[in-house]
């Protein structure tokens, strides 16, 4: 690794700690520098602007999320094992970040919904991709059996989002003990609701790889 990508790495590792904390309004050049040692003019070196800067930060996150969250569940087998792999590795996210805020990815959500740009396709992008994600995991869920059939996948993605959604709110905004509780109770009560003829009536599942 050359000493240019070893410092672009340090700069967005910086860059998303602060985001997490700051918001990606309050990530300046300015303070960016002052924690990272460099010169305002060595930060543009590798950024060109403030925007490209941010843009970098909201990619590094998305790469952050995969990595922790995504990658670990894809060699599960098909369907529900890897939806309640993905579920719980992101309630874990939400929970205890790598950063010393909360998930930027959401923050950025919040932060850029009414704030038409560059900025704001790149964090809508990242939630369709994320929705699209969990769709073809209920679409892999029906295939093999674990899910109903008819079972309306766009919706089922909206639910898990929104129940990632109200566990940062609940957890870290409002600080409520029994949040993660609520988290998997929620997410319990979804995945009941899409069980197909794969369950006995105990709940167990006929796993199909």
């Amino acid at each position: 690794m050359s000493k240019g990508v070893r410092t672009r790495a340090a700069i967005l590792g910086e860059a998303l700690s602060l985001m997490s904390t700051d918001g990606l309004s309050g990530l300046t050049i300015g303070l960016l520098a002052e924690r990272t040692g460099l010169s305002k003019s060595g930060l543009f070196a590798h950024f060109g602007s403030k925007e490209q800067l941010q843009v970098a930060v909201l990619q590094e996150a998305q790469a952050c999320f995969t990595a922790h969250v995504i990658r670990p569940v894809l060699g599960l087998p098909r369907g529900l094992p890897r939806l309640e792999a993905f579920a719980e590795g992101w309630w874990t996210w939400n929970r205890s970040p790598p950063f010393p805020g909360g998930c930027p990815i959401q923050a950025a959500s919040l932060e850029l919904d009414d704030r038409p740009g560059l900025l704001r396709d790149e964090i809508a992008g990242a939630q369709r991709r994320l929705r699209a994600f969990i769709r073809q995991g209920a679409a892999m869920a029906i295939a093999a059996g674990h899910f109903r059939p008819g079972l309306d996948c766009t919706l089922f993605a909206f639910q898990m989002v929104g129940i990632a959604f109200a566990q940062t709110m609940t957890c870290r905004l409002l600080g409520e003990p029994e949040g993660l509780d609520f988290v998997r109770r929620a997410w319990r009560l979804q995945v009941e609701g899409a069980l197909g003829s794969a369950h006995n009536q105990t709940g167990e599942m006929n796993h199909v790889e």
